[in-house]
């Protein structure tokens, strides 16, 4: 049986780099540290100033625990079209390991600005004690690009398609 996934090509990682710039918010699949199953929360999401995935979460959300704890996690990007099968849209699946920005480390500044560049309503609480910048950098993901066109990147291939 043939594979109906198709190997990596210039048109699949144009698709990535244009699912990240049009990137505002995102699905963030985490596991529950005291079930063991999975979960799923609505992120605001950014590339950040290296292209990474960026998103602020709160400490008193359940993901931000969750993460803090088990790192691993996925993120699903990409909105379908107003018109349309919303199943026909490109979807990133991206497997990512999560690391939490604090206030007042090194690079939290530069983060911050590349957050408020593109989530500027994030301004009201980016400051709060209890919030933090999370980078996702990527372990490899999956493309469903529409119909037909399903690509599976490693790593080093997704961190490459969304410069």
């Amino acid at each position: 049986m043939t594979s109906p996934i198709r190997p990596v090509d210039d048109q699949a990682r144009a698709m990535v780099r244009d699912i990240m710039q049009k990137a505002r918010f995102a699905a963030l699949s985490y596991i529950d540290p005291d079930t063991g199953a999975p979960m799923v929360s609505r992120i605001a999401l950014v590339q950040g100033p290296d292209q990474t995935p960026l998103s602020l979460i709160s400490d008193l959300s359940h993901h931000s625990a969750a993460l803090q704890k088990l790192p691993v996690c996925s993120v699903l990007i990409g909105e379908p079209e107003p018109k349309g099968d919303p199943l026909t849209h490109p979807r990133l699946s991206l497997q990512a390991e999560a690391t939490f920005v604090r206030h007042g480390e090194q690079e939290h500044a530069q983060l911050a600005q590349a957050f408020l560049a593109k989530q500027p309503k994030a301004k009201l609480y980016i400051g709060f004690g209890d919030f933090a910048l999370v980078r996702f950098t990527p372990l490899g993901a999956h493309l469903n690009g529409g119909f037909g066109k399903a690509y599976v990147f490693d790593a080093s291939d997704v961190t490459a398609s969304m410069q």
